[in-house]
């Protein structure tokens, strides 16, 4: 039989080994999570930014700057100087064609201009009325000589061809159609004469001692009151006020070499002011012109539009911003432009399905700011990547994670 001491020495023993053993465990076991705590942060995991495909309306339209080109405004000027006498009106009246608004005492200088100008107005009026009267007499010829040529050929003297042709018969023939031509050639010089009249009677106006409205609106910008100078330019003249008509502004905007195929006159637009913050007005495309000009080497095409509506804040020379809409859709497929991909010559999305990414060809139609239709490939209410962030190195792929679209979501992935 074993003593006490062997036995007490070999269970010493026994607790030992497995004490190493335990410890031996348990630093492997330490050890090894380090490990792969270490070597798995290594490996980048992604998180997906993903977007529901829904059906919706898709605008696609084209941004371009310019300017109000008038809004219906027109000058009221004079080429007379001197003092200003009367002013007949103030600003906001409402006033009809050829209205007075101000009187001017000319200087000497202006005086023999304006007695030039109406005189010869005065000529040309005179040379009007000498025009019609010779058309009357002209007038009185021509159906003077219309009856005899239509009595000879009621005359039964006149039945036969060959009688027709004898001289008598075409001699008054010939007098009637020339008579009838020389009726129709004063008409032309009365023509002529009623230009020359309304010429000389304008050029009155220029330098007239009374300045007239050129025609019906509302009065503003009246600059001048009795007892003012006026100096008038030959060339352009002084402007007194401005008269405003009825009818919507219109604006120019610039559309580059790359739009300018896409724009056709009926197109719909919006329109926004930068000096009228809280307002967008909407408007048609009028013109295009196709020719363009090029400054410092850059084509510009400029487009005209005519604004809706009437809006009296709405000034010459304003900058703007167009909007110009080419085509709209209504229930199609939509989904986040950042979903987009090109691989080659075909265009791809990631769809999430299962938890798995998978890529799909499609077909894309339209495309906005922040959206683009699908023609097919997908479906309503499938889940498309909008972005990938790895978590390695925060890299980010597929664009914004705002892109626009169905509401999105983010989930992990490797």
């Amino acid at each position: 039989m074993l003593n006490k001491e062997k036995v007490f020495s070999l269970l010493k023993q026994i607790f030992k080994n497995r004490f190493r053993a335990g410890l031996l465990i348990v630093l492997v076991v330490v050890f090894g999570f380090m490990g792969w705590r270490i070597l798995g942060s290594g490996q980048p995991q992604s998180q997906y930014q993903t977007a529901k495909v829904e059906k919706g309306t898709i605008i696609a339209s084209i941004t371009a700057s310019g300017q109000i080109l008038t809004a219906n405004i027109v000058n009221i000027t004079t080429n007379a100087n001197g003092l200003v006498k009367n002013v007949f009106v103030k600003d906001g009246d409402r006033v009809a064609s050829g209205q007075g608004i101000l009187e001017i005492t000319l200087d000497s200088d202006a005086q023999q201009k304006a007695a030039s100008a109406w005189s010869s107005y005065l000529s040309a009026k005179n040379a009007l009325e000498s025009a019609r009267v010779t058309q009357y007499s002209l007038h009185s010829e021509m159906f003077t000589k219309w009856k005899t040529f239509k009595d000879l050929a009621e005359s039964s003297s006149y039945d036969a061809q060959e009688e027709r042709d004898l001289p008598q018969f075409r001699i008054a023939e010939n007098d009637w159609l020339a008579a009838e031509a020389k009726y129709k050639n004063q008409q032309n010089v009365i023509s002529q004469t009623q230009v020359a009249l309304n010429s000389a009677w304008l050029s009155y106006q220029a330098v007239s001692p009374v300045v007239t409205t050129p025609m019906s609106g509302m009065i503003t910008n009246l600059t001048y009151s009795p007892g003012m100078t006026i100096s008038a330019s030959v060339d352009s003249g002084q402007r007194i006020a401005v008269i405003k008509s009825e009818g919507t502004p219109i604006a120019t905007f610039n559309i580059s070499e790359i739009d300018v195929s896409k724009v056709k006159p009926g197109q719909k637009a919006t329109i926004e002011l930068d000096s009228i913050t809280d307002k967008t007005f909407t408007g048609k495309v009028l013109t295009v012109d196709r020719i363009g000009t090029v400054t410092s080497g850059v084509t510009n095409y400029p487009v005209v539009i005519k604004l809706d509506t009437e809006a009296p804040e709405i000034l010459p020379n304003m900058a703007a911003t167009a909007n110009i809409i080419l085509e709209t859709k209504n229930n199609v497929l939509l989904v986040p432009s950042t979903a987009i991909q090109r691989q080659g010559n075909q265009s791809v999305v990631r769809v999430i399905k299962g938890r798995q990414e998978q890529t799909v060809s499609v077909e894309i139609g339209l495309t906005s700011d922040t959206q683009t239709e699908v023609l097919s490939g997908l479906a309503e209410g499938d889940e498309v990547v909008v972005s990938t962030v790895t978590s390695s190195g925060g890299q980010q792929e597929g664009g914004s994670v705002f892109g626009g679209g169905g509401a999105g979501r983010m989930f992990m992935g490797r």
